[in-house]
């Protein structure tokens, strides 16, 4: 999306008219009503209402979403596969996996939307802190035996001895930590990986 139809969205959070947004823009209104027709056309905006101003009345625009998440599947080919990564604890190996993740669960619940229909999920999120390299590898350890294990408890195989896929709903489990900066407070000193 282009930073105009960006900025137009992003002012777009409560109802808002042309003129408005042309005079926080600084574009003409003929402009911005053309950019607004076509993100109300591609879902992006909705209508939401009108309001008289002088003689006439004004279209007000809306965001559709409170937010909006972009499909990894719009970059095609150029999209970032984690089977292409071939070190699983590089950042670039979690953004592709975070990707697929995003194009499975929208791809997943437009599926379920159709046919009327929930998509069921699960999330879990925490924060934590490691005081060193060592508590973070034996925390990698005991969370890989530990999901190993509920999984191999509580779930079918994937896959059939003969390769085939075997009966039931697949489903997949993605579990990751990363460092992180808070958004408030001092930034977090970044140590090697682990095993590295």
């Amino acid at each position: 999306m282009r930073p105009l139809r960006r900025e137009i969205v992003a002012l777009a959070r409560e109802p808002i008219s042309a003129t408005d947004l042309a005079r926080r823009l600084g574009h003409t209104r003929q402009r911005i009503n053309y950019y607004l027709r076509q993100l109300a056309r591609k879902g992006f905006l909705r209508r939401a209402g009108r309001r008289r101003r002088r003689n006439m009345f004004e279209q007000l625009y809306a965001c559709s979403a409170r937010g909006l998440a972009l499909s990894p599947e719009l970059l095609g080919d150029a999209a970032a596969d984690w089977r292409r990564v071939p070190d699983t604890a590089s950042a670039g190996y979690l953004l592709a996996l975070s990707g697929e993740m995003q194009s499975d669960v929208a791809r997943g619940s437009r599926e379920a939307e159709k046919q009327g229909g929930e998509f069921s999920t699960f999330s879990f999120k925490s924060q934590f802190r490691f005081e060193t390299s060592q508590e973070r590898d034996a925390f990698a350890r005991a969370a890989r035996e530990a999901v190993a294990g509920v999984i191999a408890r509580h779930a079918s195989p994937y896959l059939l001895p003969d390769r085939g896929d075997a009966p039931g709903k697949p489903f997949r489990l993605v579990l990751c930590f990363y460092p992180f900066s808070p958004k408030e407070g001092p930034p977090v000193t970044f140590a090697s990986r682990p095993g590295g």
